[in-house]
Formats: C-alpha cells, structure tokens, sequence
C-alpha cells in the first residue's frame, strides 16, 4: 500500500460494502455508497491502484478436497538469515497442503497453516518437507479441531 492514502468517508463505505460481499456489482455498489456508478468504479480502481484493496478470495472446505486433517505447524528455521529464509519460503509455498504462511518474531520463526488428507499424510508432510531440510531446527505440530472465521476489519 503507498504511504498516505487519504481515505474519505465514501472509500470507507465502499470498503465496508465490498468486504461483506466482494461480488457485489459496480451498478448495486455505487447505490449503497451514493454514488454515481463511473465514481464508484473510479473509486474502487484507485483503491486497488493504492494497495487498499488487494484482491478477492474465494473460500473452499478443505474436507470437501479432500483435506480433512488441518494443522498450525510451528516451525524455528536455523540460522534465521534471508539467504535460508527465502528458499524456506518458497519451498513451504509450493506445497499443495499450505493454506497460509506467517514469519513471526518469537522463538518460532514461521507459522504453517496446512491440510492434510489423513494422519499419515501429514507425518509425511512434516517429516520430508520440513524437518528433512537443513535448516529446520524444529517443528512442533497442532491439530485444529475447529476454525472460526474473524469478522469485518470495517463493521
């Protein structure tokens, strides 16, 4: 996001409306806010131009794929230095159970949301795309039983 975007109260509102419903239509948008629509569209452009909006997401039940088991792997890589940390990452990335990836401050460097399909397979997962690695000093494993999504940044 570039530095010292200045959001008005209608940029506020557009925020608010779209992170409810991201689908919603340029033409629904601009009536809820009280805009014309080519404002709006000007609008949300410039928001996306600054960093403010960042993208749509589109959510899926990892079971329903297949991927029942989920997990929060923490994980100490050592030494904690960029030349280690970045090919870490893209190796943590490129995996097709992550979900989502952290770098921390603590004394755990990352925090690896992932899914597995069973209990074998994420032993599989910690024990040759993790630990096998040199600079893997720890991984500690936690099941989630449940997840609960946070609400709007904007209510």
């Amino acid at each position: 996001m570039m530095p010292n975007v200045r959001l008005d109260s209608v940029d506020l509102d557009i925020l608010r409306v779209l992170q409810n419903d991201a689908r919603t239509s340029n033409k629904e948008l601009a009536a809820a806010v009280g805009v014309a629509p080519s404002t709006c569209l000007d609008r949300v452009n410039r928001l996306r131009e600054a960093g403010v909006i960042l993208g749509q997401d589109l959510r899926v039940d990892a079971a329903k794929l297949g991927r029942p088991l989920e997990a929060f792997l923490s994980v100490r890589v050592q030494p904690h230095r960029r030349p280690l940390v970045d090919p870490f990452v893209e190796h943590v990335l490129a995996q097709p159970e992550t979900r989502a990836l952290y770098h921390l401050t603590g004394p755990d460097d990352f925090l690896v949301h992932v899914a597995a399909r069973s209990a074998a397979d994420l032993q599989r997962l910690v024990l040759d795309e993790f630990t096998a690695r040199t600079e893997v000093a720890l991984v500690h494993t936690n099941l989630i039983f449940q997840h609960w999504r946070g609400g709007p940044l904007l209510p």
